[in-house]
């Protein structure tokens, strides 16, 4: 059985409802995020990036879509939606992050992280914004010689938040690099950074320092660098 699809309410494009972003309808007639899709009735989705989310809700494009998407008129769109979704989606990868951070996927520490890529069993590499270049290419060329592909241009990916929230998140002190150690749990908190990062938009992510993979963000798609796939097919 296939998996389920749905479609963009602004663009119909459809896609896997992980790389969209689902609307709720609350009590009060407000429109709210719901990025993990646990709330109760309909939904509405969306696969847009900020700026595109931002000209529609101006125009009163979103609103005519949601009434038709809801049918009902009987809805309000807060005038921070576009605030409301990139802190929801940035507080659902952070928490993903700290999952797998308590379920022993993710290293932290340089030296530690170091070890891993070298011996191949380094399959996500992120850095904090603030980490130094130096610390970044170090760790880029240990995975690049642990996996076999010196003189690439594979690497990390500096998410666009700095150290004391990554620390707080993982509930670990100083977390500069993360280095994520488990296949699966690379896959699932890629999914989470690409939403999120897709979302905000290149302009507000950290100068790219990922190869561009064949995941939610491959060459010729709209949003940053993917994170699903830095390194390996996941299988």
């Amino acid at each position: 059985m296939s998996d389920p699809v749905r479609s963009c309410i602004l663009t119909r494009e459809r896609a896997d409802p992980a790389r969209l972003i689902r609307l709720a309808l609350a009590p009060d007639g407000r429109v709210l995020p719901d990025v993990r899709a646990k709330a109760p009735g309909r939904g509405a989705w969306i696969g847009v990036a900020r700026p595109e989310l931002e000209r529609a809700i101006a125009k009163g494009k979103l609103r005519g879509a949601l009434a038709r998407a809801f049918k009902t008129g009987d809805l309000s769109v807060p005038d921070d939606l576009p605030d409301l979704i990139a802190a929801a989606l940035e507080r659902n990868a952070l928490d993903r992050l700290g999952l797998e951070a308590r379920a022993g996927a993710i290293a932290t520490g340089a030296e530690r992280i170091e070890t891993a890529a070298r011996s191949g069993k380094l399959h996500a590499l992120y850095h904090a914004a603030d980490a130094s270049e130096d610390g970044r290419r170090k760790l880029a060329q240990a995975w690049r010689v642990g996996s076999d592909r010196e003189g690439s241009d594979l690497k990390g990916l500096a998410l666009p938040v700095e150290r004391p929230i990554l620390s707080l998140a993982l509930g670990r002190e100083n977390v500069v690099h993360i280095g994520v150690i488990d296949r699966t749990a690379a896959g699932r908190l890629g999914e989470a950074l690409d939403r999120w990062l897709h979302f905000i938009g290149p302009e507000l992510t950290p100068a790219p320092c990922a190869t561009a993979a064949q995941g939610a963000s491959a060459p010729g798609t709209a949003g940053p660098v993917s994170a699903v796939r830095l390194h390996e097919e996941f299988e």
